[in-house]
Parts: structure tokens; C-alpha cells; sequence
């Protein structure tokens, strides 16, 4: 009998203890509950980039292309040769995945060109900051380091393209400094667009050097250094001739554009054979442009 009357003291005890662990229990589960509720309450992380592989850039352009590019590539006799030069030259990269770029050339006595083409894939290591955000900063430094010419008044559409027109306008003019001032704006413009003319060499005219002497830095108005409004997310274009008097005319245009994390860079260049000759800008500027518009096509499929 006693130990009928002993047991249920004991498990009287035992609820008891029981009741006071399962309230501490309550209390440590509240305040467990209390940490995910903060975790969702924090930001979400930063988007990744739309693109996570880069194409082959040497596949990119199409042979139609090259042969508007690259005068005389077609008519290379050796089929061995002709077949490289289509190919084109990858540059050494180290993670294909992040960067890519392909190189060609052709020279012939008329004239050497120059297409490279660049594929960057952004990747930012910043879980609060976007890859596309972070491309948007690399394209920004790029756009820096080109020094276009500060937009027109009517043109800049904040303050900060106000502040800024005069720190450009006073790079440009260092860039420009070498321009023949007592010329006039026509005689300017003929001899931009006035390559491959004359039928004698350097030197054969003491006239044709003073003219290589004079050529303006900058194109004709209306193809001169400028971001462009319908080619990717942004982008820009640069255009650039040597004015070294015992050089050729050598210019080299870029394009340059951002799609997502992506940043595209073309650069195509041509060196005339003759100091006197000057590369056309709007006949460079045309088909680097349509490149780029070829390639931010592929991005966009």
C-alpha cells in the first residue's frame, strides 16, 4: 500500500519537471524563432548577371564581314593563308568563361588593317552590388579613359554633365592642339576625307608633307567621338588618327558597349601605305558599327 501511495507523489514530482523544462523550452524556441525572422528582414542578394558564358569570338564575324573589313583578304592566293586569315588569332586568355578576344590582319602595299574584337563577361564579387551593376562601372572607366568630347549644352541631361563639360572640353583641347588653325573648316574636312588620292609618294611633293603635317586629330563634324544611343544597353564610339609628321595616317576606331554584364570592345584600324593617304572615318566608322550591331544581335537571341 505504501508504495501505491508513494508512486504517484513520484510522478506528481516528475510532471513538475517536467512542466518547467518544457516552458524553458518555450522561451529558448522563441527566441530561436526570433533569428529567421531577422534573416528574412535583411536584403536579398544582388542579381547575377544575365550572361554566364561568353561566346567564341572568332566564329562571331562573319566572313562577309571580313572581306569589307579586311581589303585583300579574299584574294590571298595561298589557300593555306587565306584560310588562317579568316580564322583569326585568339588572344591568350586564362579563364574563357570571363574573357575572350580574337585578332585579324591583312597588309598588302595599299594598306594594313587591323580587326580586334573582345568579349568581358563582369562578375561581381559583391553580394550587395549586381553583375550588371559592376559592368556598368567597367564600362564607366572605359568611357573615362576615351576622353570623349563633353556633350552640347542642349544635349546634357543632369548637372553632373554640366560640371563636367569644361574638365572634358579642356582635355580635348590638348588633344586637338595640333590642328592647323589658319586653315579653314572646308579645307579641314576635304583632306579627313581625302585618303588614297594623290598619285605620288612621300616626298615626291613638298606640298602633299605640309598637307600630312595639318591634318586635324578629330573626324569631320558629325563622326567625331560620341556615345551612342541605340547599340546595347550603352556604348560608345571612338576615333582616332596619328598626326606624327614622319608617320602614315593611321587611324584606329572603337566601339565599345555594354549588354547586361557583357562588354563588347571592337577596334579596327587602318594604316595606308602612302603619307600622304588618310583613312576614311565614315567608311571605318560604317562597317565597325554594323559589326557591333551584328554582335549585340547574337547577345540579344
Amino acid at each position: 500500500m505504501q508504495r501505491k501511495v508513494y508512486a504517484p507523489g513520484v510522478a506528481a514530482l516528475l510532471a513538475a519537471l517536467l512542466a518547467g523544462c518544457t516552458g524553458s523550452s518555450g522561451d529558448g524556441a522563441g527566441s530561436a524563432d526570433s533569428k529567421p525572422g531577422d534573416a528574412g528582414s535583411a536584403a536579398a542578394p544582388a542579381e547575377p548577371g544575365r550572361y554566364r558564358t561568353l561566346p567564341e569570338p572568332c566564329g562571331e564575324v562573319e566572313p562577309g564581314t571580313l572581306d569589307a573589313m579586311l581589303p585583300g583578304i579574299e584574294e590571298l592566293r595561298d589557300g593555306e593563308q587565306r584560310e588562317k586569315a579568316y580564322e583569326g588569332t585568339p588572344t591568350v586568355t586564362y579563364d574563357t568563361d570571363r574573357r575572350v578576344g580574337c585578332r585579324w590582319k591583312i597588309s598588302s602595299s595599299d594598306a594594313s588593317h587591323h580587326l580586334f574584337v573582345d568579349f568581358e563577361r563582369v562578375v561581381s564579387y559583391d553580394g550587395t552590388v549586381s553583375d550588371d551593376d559592376r559592368a556598368a562601372e567597367v564600362y564607366a572607366t572605359k568611357l573615362r579613359e576615351a576622353d570623349l568630347p563633353a556633350p552640347a549644352a542642349s544635349d546634357s541631361g543632369s548637372p553632373d554633365a554640366d560640371e563636367d563639360a569644361g574638365t572634358d572640353a579642356d582635355k580635348n583641347a590638348g588633344k586637338n592642339a595640333d590642328k592647323d588653325t589658319d586653315k579653314s573648316a572646308d579645307e579641314k574636312g576635304d583632306k579627313a576625307q581625302g585618303g588614297k588620292r594623290g598619285p605620288s609618294g612621300p616626298g615626291d611633293d613638298p606640298a602633299d608633307d605640309a598637307a600630312a603635317t595639318t591634318e586635324p586629330a578629330t573626324p569631320p563634324a558629325g563622326l567625331e567621338p560620341r556615345s551612342l544611343d541605340d547599340l546595347g544597353d550603352e556604348a560608345f564610339l571612338d576615333d582616332a588618327l596619328t598626326t606624327a609628321a614622319s608617320a602614315t595616317r593611321h587611324r584606329t576606331v572603337t566601339v565599345v558597349f555594354r549588354t547586361s554584364n557583357v562588354i563588347v570592345t571592337i577596334e579596327y584600324d587602318e594604316q595606308p601605305g602612302r603619307r600622304t593617304d588618310v583613312p576614311d572615318s565614315k567608311e571605318m566608322q560604317d562597317k565597325a558599327l554594323e559589326l557591333a550591331d551584328g554582335l549585340a544581335g547574337e547577345f540579344d537571341e
